[in-house]
C-alpha cells in the first residue's frame, strides 16, 4: 500500500467512527449510537468521545448555528470494544444561542457528560492573541512516528496508524528527553488526508485533535515521559472554545502550557493557530497524574 493510500485509509477509519447512527428510540432526548477506534489499552480515546458528543449535539441544530464552547467531564473509562450510546437534551433554543447537554453511555452508565453552546454568526468586537514567533515550519520537523523508530512495543506503528500527522517542535515524550524541564511545548498537527467541506465535521475533528498531546506540558515540566514505569495519567475534564473556522486537514499549530500542578492533578491550556497565524480555538484540560516515588 502506498503512503498516500495508507493516509486516506486512516482518515476513512476516523470518518467511520464519527458517522453516528440516529435511532428511532425517543424519550425526552435524541438518541445516537456509535463505535470506537481499537486502542492498545482497550480504553476509548477521550478526543473520540468528545467529537462524537459534539456531532450528536450539532445534529439537533440548524447547520448555520455553530458550536462556540463546550465543557465536558470524563466520568468513567470507556471500553473501545463496545458501542457507545449518546443522548442529547435540547436544553434551550434562543434567538441567537442554543444549549445542548450530551451524555455518552456504555452498559447503561455515563462515561462522558458535556454541555455545549451554539451561536448564529454575529458581528462584534474582535481581537486575538498572536501566534508565537520562532516556531519552525512543519516541513522542517519529522513526523513523530519517524522519530521513535526502534522503540519497543510497536510505538512507531501505533503512531503511524492514527489519522493525525503530529510533529513535536521538541522531542516527543515517549522516552526520557534531554530537553529542559519546562511546562510548555508546541506541536504541528493535521489530518493525513482531506476531509469533506462540512464545517461541523472540521469542528468535531478539531475537538478530536485537541485531546492529543495537551497533557504533555504537565509531563514535560517534571521530566516525565509516557513510557515511565508506574506512571498513571487520566483526563478529568476538557473545555474548548472555537473562535474562527479552520480546516483540520491543513497544518495547525497547537501551543500548550501548564500553569499549575498540585494534589495529583495538573492543568494544561492550549491555543490552536492556523499556519498564517489566525487563532482558531482555545483549550483547557485537567488531568490526574501519579508519578512513582523517586521517579520525578
Amino acid at each position: 500500500m502506498s503512503a498516500e493510500d495508507h493516509a486516506i485509509q486512516t482518515v476513512e477509519r476516523l470518518l467511520e467512527v464519527l458517522d453516528l447512527d440516529s435511532t428511532q428510540a425517543r424519550t425526552t432526548e435524541d438518541i445516537f449510537t456509535g463505535s470506537s477506534h481499537p486502542m492498545p489499552t482497550g480504553r476509548i480515546y477521550g478526543g473520540q468521545v468528545l467529537a462524537q458528543a459534539l456531532l450528536a449535539a450539532e445534529r439537533t441544530l440548524p447547520e448555520d448555528r455553530a458550536v462556540h464552547s463546550m465543557h465536558g467531564y470524563f466520568l468513567r473509562p470507556g471500553d473501545a470494544s463496545q458501542g457507545i450510546t449518546i443522548s442529547v437534551d435540547r436544553i434551550h433554543d434562543g434567538r441567537s444561542f442554543s444549549t445542548r447537554r450530551a451524555q455518552a453511555y456504555q452498559n447503561g452508565v455515563p462515561i462522558f457528560s458535556m454541555i455545549a453552546s451554539f451561536q448564529d454568526a454575529d458581528p462584534g468586537v474582535e481581537h486575538a492573541q498572536p501566534m508565537p514567533d520562532g516556531i519552525p515550519a512543519p516541513e522542517a520537523l519529522a513526523p513523530d512516528e519517524d522519530r521513535v523508530q526502534g522503540l519497543p512495543g510497536g510505538t512507531a506503528r501505533m503512531l503511524s496508524e492514527r489519522a493525525a500527522d503530529i510533529r513535536h517542535v521538541d522531542s516527543p515524550l515517549y522516552l526520557p528527553s534531554d530537553d529542559a524541564r519546562t511546562p510548555q511545548q508546541a506541536v504541528w498537527m493535521r489530518l493525513r488526508a482531506p476531509l469533506p467541506d462540512d464545517q461541523r465535521l472540521h469542528r468535531a475533528a478539531l475537538a478530536y485533535l485537541s485531546d492529543m498531546t495537551i497533557q504533555e506540558s504537565i509531563l514535560r515540566a517534571h521530566g516525565v515521559y509516557w513510557a515511565l514505569p508506574g506512571l498513571k495519567v487520566a483526563s478529568l475534564d476538557h473545555a474548548m472554545w472555537w473562535h474562527r473556522p479552520a480546516r483540520v486537514d491543513e497544518w495547525l499549530l497547537y501551543v500548550q502550557e501548564s500553569p499549575n500542578a498540585r494534589g495529583g492533578r495538573g492543568l494544561a491550556t492550549g491555543r490552536i493557530f492556523t499556519r498564517d497565524g489566525a487563532l482558531v480555538a482555545s483549550v483547557a484540560q485537567e488531568i490526574m497524574i501519579r508519578v512513582p516515588d523517586g521517579q520525578e
